[in-house]
C-alpha cells in the first residue's frame, strides 16, 4: 500500500507541476501578444517625424528655448479612427512602457479585457471612465489602465513614488485627435479603490481646490509647481498590491500645445 500511494503521490505532483508549466507559458505567450499587438500600434499609427497629413496630431519631450516644445511622436489619428472609433487620445512618456492608444467605451468593463482595436487580451485597453464628458473638458479625467506582471501598460505608473523617478519624468504627453497636451505630473501616491481619489469634478470648484490639495499633500513625489484649480487634469489609476483593493495613482495637469 506505501508503494501504491507513493507512485499515486507522484503522478499527481507531477501533473500538477505539468499543468502549472502549462499555465505560465500560456499567460506569458498571452503578456507576448499583447506587447506585440501594441508596438504594432505604435509602429503602425505613431512616427518620430512629422507627417504632411493635416488629420496627424503631434507632440514634443523636451521644452525648447522658444515659444514652441520639442515634438517626440506624431499619431495619424485619421487612420487609428478607421481602425478604433472609440480611440480618443494617444499617452506617451519618454523612456517609459507608455505609449498607448487610450479608448472610452460606453462602460468600464470592455475595455478591462479587450485591447484598443475590440480584441479579447487579458492585458486591456488604457481607457477613459465612461462616465467623463468626452474631449477631457472635465476638471479631471480618469484614466484605468492594468498593472501587467510583465511591466507592461500601467504597472510603470508605481515607479513614481520615487522623487528620482519623478524628477527624470517630470510629465507625460496626451495627444487627442483635436489638441494636443503636455501632462505636467502633480501628485502620486497609493490609495483605496473605493477613496475619493476617484471623484469626477465638472467644473472648477472649491471642493475640487481642496482635492488637489490633499492629492498634493500625500504625493510621493514633491514639485514646486502650484496647483491650478482652474485647470484640467488626469488622474491615471492602475491596482497595487500595498493592502486588499489598493491603488496607485498620478494626477497630471494638462497644459495645452497652441
Amino acid at each position: 500500500m506505501g508503494k501504491k500511494f507513493k507512485i499515486f503521490f507522484v503522478v499527481v505532483f507531477a501533473l500538477v507541476f505539468v499543468g502549472s508549466a502549462a499555465g505560465i507559458l500560456t499567460a506569458q505567450e498571452r503578456y507576448r501578444q499583447s506587447r506585440q499587438a501594441y508596438s504594432q500600434a505604435a509602429e503602425a499609427f505613431t512616427a518620430t517625424a512629422p507627417p504632411s497629413s493635416s488629420a496627424v496630431s503631434a507632440v514634443r519631450s523636451q521644452p525648447e528655448e522658444t515659444s514652441r516644445p520639442d515634438l517626440p511622436v506624431y499619431v495619424d489619428f485619421k487612420k487609428l479612427l478607421e481602425e478604433s472609433p472609440d480611440v480618443v487620445a494617444w499617452l506617451y512618456c519618454p523612456d517609459t512602457v507608455i505609449n498607448y492608444p487610450v479608448v472610452q467605451g460606453t462602460d468600464n468593463e470592455f475595455y478591462l479585457h479587450h485591447s484598443y482595436d475590440g480584441e479579447a487580451f487579458n492585458s486591456g485597453s488604457i481607457f477613459v471612465d465612461y462616465e467623463n464628458s468626452p474631449g477631457f473638458v472635465d476638471s479631471n479625467t480618469v484614466i484605468y489602465g492594468h498593472n501587467m506582471s510583465d511591466g507592461s501598460m500601467f504597472a510603470s505608473i508605481s515607479n513614481w513614488s520615487s522623487q528620482s523617478f519623478y524628477d527624470q519624468h517630470p510629465l507625460m504627453w496626451l495627444l487627442t485627435p483635436t489638441e494636443n497636451y503636455r501632462v505636467i505630473l502633480v501628485s502620486g501616491y497609493t490609495t483605496s479603490a473605493y477613496s475619493d481619489t476617484y471623484q469626477i469634478f465638472r467644473l472648477p470648484s472649491l471642493e475640487f481646490e481642496e482635492y488637489l490639495g490633499q492629492a498634493k499633500a500625500q504625493s510621493d513625489f514633491a514639485m514646486e509647481d502650484p496647483l491650478d484649480p482652474d485647470a484640467h487634469y488626469v488622474l491615471l489609476s492602475t491596482c497595487a498590491y500595498e493592502f486588499d483593493d489598493a491603488r496607485y495613482v498620478l494626477h497630471g495637469r494638462l497644459e495645452k500645445i497652441e
